[in-house]
């Protein structure tokens, strides 16, 4: 920190001191705590007792002051001397095993990481061993110093995290530039803004075309004539927003390098207020003009007017009041359970259903205006013949889910018995439909598998809502199989199944199926309860006998389902970049893991060796499809189990990659974990020190099993995007797929460094 900075911090640390100490002018332990934000009582009780350097069992203003002013500004000797401190539990000088052992595991627990004890062995050896370095059984001071020598981002860090654990809230700076007024917005959002103007353009020109119409109806029939010409305009483009199959194939063809294609969701939602704000000022332009006709003598009531025929106004029996009531209130209705709270604040359901009212809002506008058919007849003619094809694909064949596996975090990993017939790109997306949940709802989801996967279809759905979360208790609650059970037997009486075990959850079509569409079982962690059983099952009247190992997590199933797709998102565009970055942020991760191995099979195609020697090397002509020279994949978790989701598919990526290549790996792969401490907090330099020694021994990460290292904390975006650039392997294009918010702040560093940013919309 600068000298004013420091004062500042200084004089806000007095100031928390003497809100928390009250009258008596000391912290105690609790209170400590408190201030601190320490989850474990340990690491809160080894500071407050160095803080508390009279030993009184509380801590003063002086004191605490001293201890900061050391860290803060102290010699690099006194800082080490204040870490040994924390490790040296009794005090004797030295820091023996159980106490770097105590000390790890309070640093597992603060980081919410979750090792076996073996593991928290290994870690205590392979840091005591490196660090006592006479093998005297005990790490001393100078030791201690020496080891840290190996780690010189240390010293920094433990400066840092002394400011970090006393400071103000920051204030965030506001730029005096609006971010849409900056060149380098105008320079990467090109397509978008010129297709912006020309909407406003559209609209402007049919506004005053609408009004001068009518000009000599007077001011209020202009203003709402005008908006009417507009809402025939916005009402049927924001069906042309929607028609996904006519967007994917447009992704294909060379208007996608002109028309924002990726924005289609964010313009549909666009329209969609517009078209409120332009009914709400027809609305009240009509009503006005009502109360001023009513004034009139010998004229219509304005209740009249308002609410009944017998004005006859409208083309259809007078009707044209009615129907305006009512499409106004139908929009509110939609606006309002389209919002983000009611979407993703597990009210997805209520969307859904709400929404569909735009087939009453339609049937209402040809009631309300003669000219509303002519601009609806193209996009509703395609999104009559979208929905049509779309149905009857979706029918076609019979999809059985075959296996599902229930993952941590309340994730259902879905196995699909794919028909040979269905086609997908990398990253596209599905609807689906398992009658047995919702008969009548469709929910879209990212494939996960590879296109090159010919038998199956997998699903990773993260249980956020309503539906996702009854599809996982489906599974999850012994009592639904079981009801799931007798329901098929009472419907296909020749099917018997006769179970050792109630909590199975099987149908003669999952053995009969499993034999066909033999894949690798995704073991995530490991399976409970299980058991082996043996199933008899009547196929065609002859008996089969089949054993097989089933647990709680797994289970083999053969329910109906419907899917409606696949569906094109920007993630198509991976495979014509040079250097491409995706980063997908917990369950984000759902259509890289697609893109992934569809990427390393090209690359495996690719890939050549040769026979007298180990060098390889790649043949860019064998897939004119894909130019990818450097893939960087980036994935963000909170938690340690969220790993476990796709530990299996990643492993057998950097199998695959097991040999280095002359210009460096193909694939890398950064792995971050936000609820571990960083290396810039005090409690965690020990243990990510024994991490990494321990990676190294062992050729593999502790928290995932990986080769690849995980990173505590969050991403430095500046850091990893300036290494990005410094590779200089072509234009880099970052595809992302996770929460809005972490979505803006890659995209304003993407801005930073000239990098084409692309974000899943569906």
């Amino acid at each position: 920190m600068s000298t004013d900075e420091d004062t500042k911090w200084l004089d806000w640390v007095t100031k928390q001191f003497e809100n928390i100490a009250g009258e008596d002018k000391e912290i105690d332990l609790q209170e400590f705590k408190t201030a601190l934000k320490v989850k474990e009582s340990f690491f809160a009780e080894r500071f407050f007792a160095l803080f508390d350097s009279d030993g009184s069992g509380s801590i003063t203003l002086d004191e605490l002051m001293k201890a900061l002013n050391l860290l803060i500004h102290g010699s690099e000797a006194d800082k080490l001397h204040f870490l040994f401190q924390v490790y040296d539990v009794d005090g004797s000088g030295s820091i023996e095993p159980d106490e770097l052992r105590t000390v790890l595991k309070s640093c597992l627990l603060e980081s919410a990481i979750s090792l076996p004890e073996e593991k928290l062995d290994d870690l205590t050896m392979v840091l005591f061993q490196s660090a006592d370095k006479d093998n005297s059984g005990s790490i001393t001071f100078q030791e201690l110093k020496e080891e840290l020598e190996h780690f010189p981002e240390v010293m920094e860090n433990l400066t840092i995290s002394a400011a970090n654990w006393l400071k103000p809230p920051t204030v965030k700076k506001k730029n005096r530039t609006p971010r849409y007024l900056t060149p380098i917005y105008w320079h990467n959002n090109r397509s978008k803004v010129l297709f912006m103007c020309a909407y406003c353009c559209v609209n402007v020109l049919l506004f005053t075309l609408g009004a001068v119409y009518h000009s000599s109806l007077g001011g209020w029939i202009m203003l709402a004539k005008g908006c009417g010409q507009c809402l025939n305009f916005n009402c049927t483009f924001i069906v042309a927003l929607m028609l996904r199959r006519c967007l994917t194939w447009l992704r294909t063809t060379f208007v996608a390098h002109f028309l924002p294609l990726d924005q289609n969701i964010f313009l549909h939602e666009l329209v969609g207020y517009v078209i409120f704000i332009f009914t709400v000022v027809h609305t009240a332009a009509h009503v006005i003009n009502f109360i001023k006709k009513a004034i009139n003598p010998g004229s219509f009531t304005f209740w009249e007017y308002f609410l009944t025929l017998r004005p006859g106004i409208g083309w259809v029996y007078g009707s044209t009041s009615i129907t305006g009531i009512m499409l106004q209130l139908l929009i509110c209705l939609t606006l309002v359970c389209s919002s983000t709270f009611v979407r993703k604040g597990g009210h997805f359901e209520v969307f859904y259903w709400t929404h569909l009212s735009y087939i009453w809002i339609w049937i209402l506008l040809f009631l309300h205006t003669p000219k509303f058919w002519k601009w609806f007849l193209v996009p509703g003619l395609l999104f009559v013949l979208e929905k049509l094809f779309g149905l009857a694909a979706s029918r076609i064949g019979g999809l059985y889910i075959v296996e599902v596996n229930l993952l941590p975090s309340k994730v259902t990993h879905l196995v699909i018995k794919r028909p040979p017939s269905f086609q997908y790109k990398p990253g596209d997306y599905i609807y689906l439909n398992i009658p047995a949940i919702a008969k009548y709802e469709w929910h879209p989801f990212t494939i996960s598998s590879a296109p090159e996967q010919a038998d199956t279809l997998w699903l990773h759905i993260r249980s956020l809502g309503q539906w996702t979360n009854s599809l996982y208790d489906y599974f999850h609650l012994p009592e639904a199989a079981r009801k799931h059970e007798k329901k098929s037997l009472a419907q296909n009486p020749k099917n018997k199944i006769y179970q050792s075990q109630e909590h199975l959850f099987s149908s003669t079509g999952a053995i009969a199926s499993n034999a066909d569409a033999q894949i690798e079982l995704t073991s995530y962690r490991p399976q409970k309860n299980q058991v082996d059983e043996e199933v008899h099952v009547s196929l065609d009247g002859g008996e089969s006998t089949q054993s097989r190992e089933v647990n709680e997590n797994h289970i083999l199933c053969n329910i109906k389902c419907y899917i409606d797709g696949p569906y094109g998102t920007p993630s198509r565009r991976i495979f014509t970049s040079d250097h491409a970055v995706l980063i997908g942020a917990g369950i984000g991760i759902t259509p890289f893991a697609s893109i992934l191995q569809s990427i390393m099979y090209r690359y495996r195609m690719r890939k050549q060796n040769c026979p007298s020697c180990s060098y390889s090397w790649c043949e860019p002509q064998k897939d004119s499809e894909m130019k990818l020279r450097k893939v960087d994949f980036i994935w963000i978790n909170r938690d340690q189990k969220f790993f476990e989701w796709f530990v299996s598919l990643l492993t057998k990526l950097e199998l695959d990659q097991a040999d280095e290549e002359p210009e460096g790996r193909f694939l890398e792969m950064h792995m971050y974990m936000t609820s571990a401490l960083s290396k810039n907090d005090m409690k965690a330099i020990g243990l990510q020190m024994a991490l990494d020694l321990l990676a190294k021994k062992e050729e593999k990460d502790s928290i995932t099993g990986l080769k690849t290292r995980t990173q505590p904390g969050r991403p430095e975006w500046n850091k990893v995007f300036q290494k990005i650039e410094q590779e200089k392997k072509g234009k880099v294009q970052v595809f992302f797929c996770g929460s809005p918010a972490l979505a803006k702040v890659i995209k304003a560093h993407c801005e930073q460094f000239n990098f084409k940013f692309f974000k899943e919309n569906f």
